[in-house]
């Protein structure tokens, strides 16, 4: 009888001891796996960035060839009005919202009205 626990407890410790290094390799294997996804997205990130950067000096030298000077406020300005008017909003609501006249915002998006409807008409002309 004492044998027998004495083998059934070797056992168990030798179990045991088995079940921790393979638990170990398995949390190695995963903190691994884990380094991996975080460098690859890290890397799309920093491609990202480079992208944007490469974006924003692409459109100041197009600013800068086109002679078109804008202050930081009237850029901010510009980019709401046509994210209004991208998302749907008509120009009198984003007149009302931007506490402007309907003819400022009219005069304003101009160019963005005469290129849709440019292409609408090149769309029904090849109908």
């Amino acid at each position: 009888m004492e044998w027998t626990l004495a083998i059934l407890f070797a056992i168990s410790i030798v179990l045991l001891l088995i079940s921790m290094t393979s638990n170990g390799k398995a949390a190695k294997k995963e903190k691994n796996e884990i380094d991996m996804v975080h460098m690859s997205l890290m890397k799309e990130i920093n491609d990202l960035q480079t992208a944007l950067r490469n974006m924003e000096l692409d459109l100041e030298v197009v600013a800068k060839e086109a002679g078109v000077q804008l202050s930081a406020e009237e850029k901010l300005f510009m980019r709401e009005i046509l994210d209004l008017y991208k998302r749907k909003y008509s120009i009198e609501s984003i007149a009302e919202m931007k506490k402007v006249s309907v003819s400022k915002i009219e005069q304003l998006l101009t160019p963005h009205l005469a290129a849709k409807d440019e292409r609408r008409k090149v769309v029904n002309e090849n109908e």
